[in-house]
C-alpha cells in the first residue's frame, strides 16, 4: 500500500492532499490541466521534494520530511510512465527497454530474460530490433510500459498514458493497458483528464483542483455522485 502527504508550494501554487492506494490496483488522478496530478507524480517519484510530508510504500519509507529522509529516485522501486514517451530514437526497441537495467548494473543475461518478458507483456515481441521512429504511436507508448515493467518496479506511475495517441488509437492502447495492468498487478497511480478513463481504469478515483483532492471514492462512488 502506498501512502503519502504532499504539502509543497511551487511558485504561486500550492499542492496539499493525502494520498492512499491499494496494494495491486490502480488508484486515479483526475483533473484538468493545472490541478496538481502531474506534480503529484513528480514528488513520489522523487523529482520533486515536498516542503513537508512522507511517503511510504508496504511500510518502506522513501521520503520523510521530519525524519530527513529522502530516497534518491534511481533508488526508489518505482516505475515512470512519460506522456511523450521519452524513448531515446537511436536505440532499439530492445535497448530502450533495458536502459533502466543497465544502468543498474545488471548481469547481462538477468536483461535479456527482463527484456523479453516486459516485451511479451505488452505484445511486442518480435520488435526488439526496431528503432522508435520505425513504429506506431501506440507502440511507442507500449515500448515505454515495457521499460517501466522491465524494472519490476513496486509501483507504476503513469502519467497520461494515452494523451499523445490519437482518438483511433488511443482506443485500442486503452483496452490494451487494461489488460497489462490486470496482468501485472502492480500498485499503479495514474493521471489523467478524462473523466472515461478514470471510470475505466480507477478502482479508486481522486478528482484534484488546484492542489487540493475535492472527492474520493469507488467507480461507483463517482458515477452516483459527481462533481
Amino acid at each position: 500500500m502506498l501512502k503519502a502527504q504532499l504539502d509543497t508550494h511551487l511558485n504561486t501554487f500550492h499542492l496539499n492532499l493525502d494520498l492512499t492506494a491499494d496494494g495491486g490496483q490502480t488508484t486515479v488522478l483526475l483533473g484538468e490541466s493545472g490541478a496538481g496530478k502531474s506534480t503529484v507524480l513528480r514528488l513520489l517519484a522523487g523529482l520533486l521534494h515536498p516542503e513537508r510530508g512522507c511517503i511510504t510504500l508496504d511500510g518502506v519509507i522513501y521520503f520523510d520530511s521530519e525524519k530527513r529522509i529522502s530516497v534518491p529516485p534511481q533508488a526508489r522501486p518505482f516505475g515512470y510512465v512519460f506522456q511523450d514517451y521519452t524513448l531515446f530514437p537511436h536505440l532499439s526497441v530492445f535497448e530502450n527497454v533495458a536502459f533502466g537495467l543497465r544502468a543498474q548494473r545488471m548481469p547481462r543475461g538477468t536483461i535479456r530474460q527482463r527484456v523479453g518478458e516486459a516485451l511479451e507483456q505488452v505484445r511486442l515481441v518480435g520488435y526488439d530490433a526496431r528503432r522508435p521512429a520505425q513504429l506506431s504511436g501506440g507502440q511507442q507508448q507500449r515500448v515505454a510500459i515495457a521499460r517501466a515493467l522491465a524494472l519490476h518496479p513496486q509501483l507504476l506511475l503513469l502519467d497520461e498514458p494515452l494523451a499523445a495517441l490519437d482518438v483511433q488509437t488511443r482506443r485500442e492502447v486503452r483496452q490494451e493497458l487494461r489488460q497489462i495492468l490486470s496482468h501485472a498487478g502492480i500498485t499503479t497511480v495514474m493521471v489523467t483528464h478524462q473523466h472515461l478513463e478514470a471510470l475505466l481504469f480507477g478502482q479508486r478515483i481522486l478528482v484534484l483542483d488546484h492542489g487540493s483532492v475535492i472527492q474520493e471514492g469507488s467507480q461507483q462512488n463517482l458515477l452516483q455522485y459527481p462533481r
